[in-house]
């Protein structure tokens, strides 16, 4: 990356309180909390697309809910466009969401029933009070035709029950994109769709990079993010494990959990007889993180050094990853 980052995380961390009920209030026993992130630090830059990877429950989502400040973060920072976001209030906020637009996972939900595609897509702006009607007219078209629902006028009167899936998750691209954002995140864009519908949902992702969009996708496929993505982060249990070039990581995974992920991707070679790495045991409880590294009771190389030292992003073969074993 050249000059500043479009997106700039720095040591976030989100964690869930849990209840401690009258008894335990009144007995002041000590608070525990859910570490859903536990201090990770990522960047996107304009035109870049970034690709968040891990199993379900390892703290994806929660990460992209903070940035968009749908969650206030226990610390760390979120800066959009040079401007640090976690301390601002909601009316301060507002703005600056203009900048930022967010694609939820299941398209089947993130629209409401009630609304045509003409009044779903228009809502950003008679919410930001941008143009008048007719512009916002013009603007909705030009949304549409950009997320690739051409000729718009096909879409505008619909409700969202006369779509297919992958229309619905276009409409829900173009009400993202119609404000023109600079960052769009993207939480699982095509995890609900059919496989046939998937391919078009992601080329249509990767066309908008051109414009300078930078993207963040949320995505447990590492097949997906090596073919789209730029930089591949790979996160567990609230932590960045691994990061670098999306290629030189799937070719030259460093940590042991990126290469158990790699091993059991479909491969086109029929004659591939590697066996894929089944990981042993349960992900950790996120209320009681293991001493040391946080992979340690389901590593195939760990031993117990790696109860001692919790291990932080080195420069390893390329890139970055969080192993003393490496």
């Amino acid at each position: 990356m050249t000059g500043a980052p479009l997106l700039d995380v720095r040591d976030l961390v989100v964690h869930y309180p849990l209840p401690r009920g009258l008894v335990g209030t009144m007995a002041r026993t000590e608070e525990r909390v859910v570490r859903a992130v536990d201090g990770i630090s990522l960047s996107v830059a304009s035109g870049e697309l970034v690709a968040l990877v891990g199993e379900s429950g390892c703290g994806k989502t929660t990460t992209a809910q903070a940035i968009m400040r749908m969650l206030v973060p226990r610390s760390g920072s979120v800066e959009i466009d040079g401007r640090d976001i976690a301390p601002l209030s909601d009316r301060q906020l507002r703005p600056l969401r203009r900048e930022a637009q967010i694609v939820f996972q299941d398209p089947y939900e993130s629209l409401d029933p009630r609304y045509r595609v003409r009044d779903t897509v228009a809502e950003p702006l008679v919410i930001h009070r941008i143009g008048t009607r007719e512009e916002r007219v013009e603007r909705v078209r030009e949304a549409l035709e950009r997320a690739g629902l051409s000729p718009a006028e096909l879409f505008l009167d619909r409700f969202p029950h006369e779509l297919s899936g992958g229309q619905r998750q276009r409409v829900a691209i173009a009400a993202a994109l119609v404000l023109e954002p600079k960052l769009l995140v993207a939480d699982e864009p095509v995890s609900m769709l059919d496989v046939s519908v998937r391919a078009g949902i992601l080329d249509l992702l990767d066309g908008l990079r051109e414009g300078g969009l930078g993207i963040l996708m949320i995505t447990h496929d590492l097949s997906t993010a090596t073919h789209y993505a730029d930089r591949i982060l790979v996160m567990y249990l609230g932590r960045i494990v691994e990061e670098g070039p999306a290629r030189e990581v799937v070719a030259n995974p460093r940590h042991p959990y990126t290469q158990a992920l790699i091993s059991v991707v479909p491969r086109r070679d029929p004659n591939d007889q590697r066996r894929p790495q089944i990981l042993q045991g349960e992900t950790p409880n996120p209320v009681d993180i293991p001493a040391g590294c946080r992979f340690r009771p389901r590593c195939p190389i760990g031993d117990d050094s790696c109860s001692l030292v919790d291990p932080q992003l080195v420069p390893t073969g390329g890139h970055r990853a969080a192993c003393i074993k490496q």
